[in-house]
């Protein structure tokens, strides 16, 4: 039997516009749409095809508002067992560091986690570190940038994509985490059973002091990094017409030169 945690996420929809509070510049989630992230999906399909090749269990765990109970659902009508949602107003403006703390407490509560899949970065922050943190602090060895992995008796094995489009074969003794890319699978659709069968599911919900921490932890007070000033993109322009009358190439040329392209 495979024990199986899934992180996701709660991320405004990357078609709204979004952007950052003007209070302390960080992301307004109020403004944007909600949906659970897509790279998240795919990592909870790959949860639930590793437990449908055998025997297994599926929790998904999310650290969010209130609000993030709607992407929780998601995942649980996909076919997901059970939930952890870690929701409290300490956590607002929390960096990678205290997100990582937090996510390997609320782990620490599962009895006998197997195997940890999350997605390599999620899209309203794009860090791509909490998977290597989560390792660290959780003491597991990590398994990134996955775009296959199979599951054989107690040890892992996966694909692993570089920046130079070439492969790397790993492969690890669990309990071990792993991230994966865009590229794993293609989630699958929730059905409508799957959808009223999510309503019943059990959904445990957890503040920082239930995780054993303490609101001087986490926080954009305690964060190591926070934005000081922000300002809104400027409006696209029409662009510059260059009537050609025999000297077209040199009117590009120099506004290229302007511009500091060439």
């Amino acid at each position: 039997m495979t024990n199986i945690v899934v992180l996701v996420k709660q991320v405004p929809d990357t078609y709204s516009e979004r952007k950052l509070t003007e209070g302390d510049h960080t992301l307004d989630r109020e403004s944007a749409d909600a949906v659970l992230d897509e790279i998240n999906e795919r990592a909870v399909e790959e949860a639930l095809k590793i437990k449908e090749a055998g025997e297994g269990e599926v929790t998904v765990l999310c650290v969010g508002p209130d609000r993030a109970t709607d992407a929780i659902r998601k995942a649980l009508s996909m076919g997901a067992d059970k939930a952890i949602h870690v929701s409290d107003e300490s956590l607002h403006g929390s960096d990678i560091l205290a997100t990582a703390k937090v996510i390997a407490a609320a782990i620490g509560r599962v009895e006998g986690v197997d195997l940890v899949i999350a997605g390599n970065e999620s899209s309203d922050g794009g860090a791509g570190a909490v998977p290597a943190l989560l390792a660290e602090l959780l003491g597991m060895p990590q398994l990134t940038y996955a775009h296959h992995l199979t599951v054989e008796g107690t040890s892992i094995k996966v694909d692993r994509e570089t920046a130079d489009e070439g492969i790397t074969h790993l492969e690890a003794n669990l309990p071990a985490v792993v991230s994966v890319t865009e590229k794993i699978n293609e989630p699958r659709y929730p059905s409508f059973k799957g959808i009223m069968a999510a309503k019943k599911k059990p959904v445990e919900t957890l503040t920082v002091a239930d995780l054993g921490l303490d609101a001087s932890e986490v926080g954009l007070d305690n964060a190591w990094s926070k934005v000081t000033e922000a300002a809104p993109k400027p409006p696209r322009t029409a662009g510059e017409k260059v009537e050609d009358d025999g000297d077209g190439g040199v009117k590009i040329a120099e506004y290229l030169v302007g511009q500091k392209l060439i």
